[in-house]
């Protein structure tokens, strides 16, 4: 096992982890339910919100990163 596919297993990972996380993230408009008047009047920021942001933050910047480095041909194969 080379380096390059310890790292290609990670960026893997760290892409369906970044689409899990995406998809687990709540709406933050209000679309036509506005129109109604169905809108929420108060919305809180919980601590689980923050956190799922902090950690779909860190998972783009592997992502990302490790795109930049398997693309660039940077790794020994």
């Amino acid at each position: 096992m080379t380096v390059s596919n310890v790292v290609q297993g990670i960026w893997v990972f760290s892409a369906i982890a970044l689409i899990v996380l995406v998809l687990l993230h709540s709406p933050k408009g209000d679309g036509i339910a506005a129109i109604g008047g169905q809108a929420q009047l108060f919305s809180s920021t919980k601590s689980a919100e923050k956190t799922l942001n902090q950690v779909t933050w860190a998972l783009t910047v592997i992502f990302l990163g490790l795109s930049v480095v398997l693309s660039a041909g940077w790794l020994p194969k």
